[in-house]
């Protein structure tokens, strides 16, 4: 006679009951989701700027389109398992030259805009050079690139700041208001200006070319396993070279969108976003898709973002190392959450034999994924 599970025999199979519940509430896809709420919730209670357009959220959303295009540069190569730490370098190079042209020459400051992206598109075809033909590990080769990036923009100007050198037009091109709405009866206003708008159209555009074209199927079949990748007729060296130029240009876009935003040059900026655009991407890797993807990665940028500036609200004397302390926090466990669910795999130490080379790679693709 059969047992049951009132005599004491094996309970049904049921699969669901072994899921835990962090899972079910989506923790591991939508912690980002939930962390931005939670920042709403909390400081909103306790700051009462914190909610407010004019206060906070304008000046948050806005500010953070730069650092967005940074992380997007280096989830590009990311994805097909590539490194490319000049991001920054490569975003103070094309401000410094776009800043200089317009200060010494009489030229249309657009051409020192198309100036300043062909110059990073030509130190993402060296990266590219470097890594694919000579073989130089991607991590090694970017970041020696960025010091070369940076001898140039020394050569090219010495100087502290750049102002007052881009002429309207040019200006308005991108800060200009797409729209402006004031509440009947209060001095509060919304807007955002036509570079928050050209920022979320270059997401969508490396959001489509990623998840819905071929060349975006091949980019993650090379970061998931590049040599099944090369046996299955996937150019993965041309793959990894095209990545880190489009990494460039990203970077470049995004010191376009510092150009309409500040209307200025300082030698302090570019190399310092690289730290939070990294971090984002990294967090981004383990947000909706459990891989690198563009709207994980733009969420982890607001999340930081939103976080930091409660912080700043909240405790503005101590934030000069709460934001440091808070960015260094986020990009360990973000590196932590990401190989723990596969979104990125990084190797142990050599130490165990076990172990293999170093590299950082993307999940292995879906079976579809070679697909054309």
């Amino acid at each position: 006679m059969t047992s049951t599970v009132a005599d004491g025999g094996a309970a049904p199979n049921d699969s669901t009951s072994t899921v835990p519940w962090t899972r079910k509430l989506g923790f591991d896809r939508f912690s980002g989701l939930y962390l931005i709420a939670g920042f709403f919730i909390f400081f909103g209670l306790t700051e009462s700027n914190y909610l407010s357009w004019n206060g906070s959220i304008e000046f948050v959303l806005t500010e953070k389109v730069i650092v967005c295009m940074l992380a997007l540069a280096f989830l590009v190569p990311l994805v097909t398992g590539t490194f490319d730490l000049s991001i920054g370098a490569n975003m103070a190079l094309c401000l410094v030259i776009v800043n200089k042209m317009a200060l010494e020459t009489d030229l249309p400051d657009y051409v020192g805009a198309i100036v300043g992206m062909a110059a990073c598109l030509l130190m993402g075809f060296i990266n590219g050079f470097i890594v694919v033909k000579l073989r130089v590990n991607s991590f090694i080769a970017t970041l020696g690139m960025s010091q070369v990036i940076a001898a140039l923009i020394r050569k090219i100007y010495e100087g502290g700041q750049i102002t007052k050198a881009l002429g309207d037009s040019y200006i308005n091109f991108g800060k200009k208001n797409i729209f402006s709405f004031r509440w009947p009866g209060t001095d509060s206003e919304i807007s955002l200006p036509f570079y928050f708008l050209y920022g979320l159209i270059a997401a969508t555009i490396i959001w489509y070319v990623l998840e819905h074209t071929p060349v975006g199927r091949h980019m993650f079949a090379t970061g998931g396993n590049p040599e099944a990748a090369r046996l299955s007729g996937v150019k993965v060296d041309r793959i990894a070279w095209g990545s880190l130029v489009a990494s460039a240009g990203i970077a470049g876009f995004a010191a376009l969108i510092y150009s309409w935003k500040f209307a200025t040059y300082s030698n302090t900026v570019g190399p310092p976003l690289l730290f939070t655009a990294v971090g984002a991407a990294f967090f981004g890797a383990s947000q909706l898709k459990g891989r690198p993807n563009v709207w994980g990665t733009i969420i982890a940028v607001y999340v930081l973002a939103f976080g930091i500036k409660g912080i700043g609200l909240r405790y503005p004397r101590e934030i000069d190392w709460m934001q440091p302390m808070f960015e260094g926090l986020t990009l360990i466990f973000a590196v932590a959450l990401a190989s723990r669910q596969g979104a990125v795999k990084v190797a142990r130490r050599r130490s165990d034999p076990r172990d293999t080379p170093p590299t950082v790679v993307a999940p292995p693709p879906d079976p579809e994924v070679l697909g054309a």
